[in-house]
């Protein structure tokens, strides 16, 4: 749980910061603060935990396949 939670994470701040480079090197504190009224594809504040989850559900599947196939 610990390892998924770390990868969870870890993928998120990958995308926030990959996603938002400059934002974060720039003005963090208002990038932070101007999320809640985020229009992201219509997903609001969620969004960065939404594109996350898809992505490590995509990412678990992708284990879960190559686990199946390596037994």
């Amino acid at each position: 749980m610990k390892k998924e939670l770390t990868i969870f994470i870890g993928l998120f701040l990958f995308l926030a910061i990959g996603m938002h480079f400059k934002e974060w090197l720039s003005h963090p504190i208002d990038h932070a603060i101007a999320l809640p009224s985020a229009g992201a594809y219509g997903l609001g504040a969620f969004h960065p935990l939404i594109f996350t989850l898809a992505l490590y559900v995509a990412i678990v599947l992708f284990r879960g396949i190559g686990r199946l196939f390596s037994k």
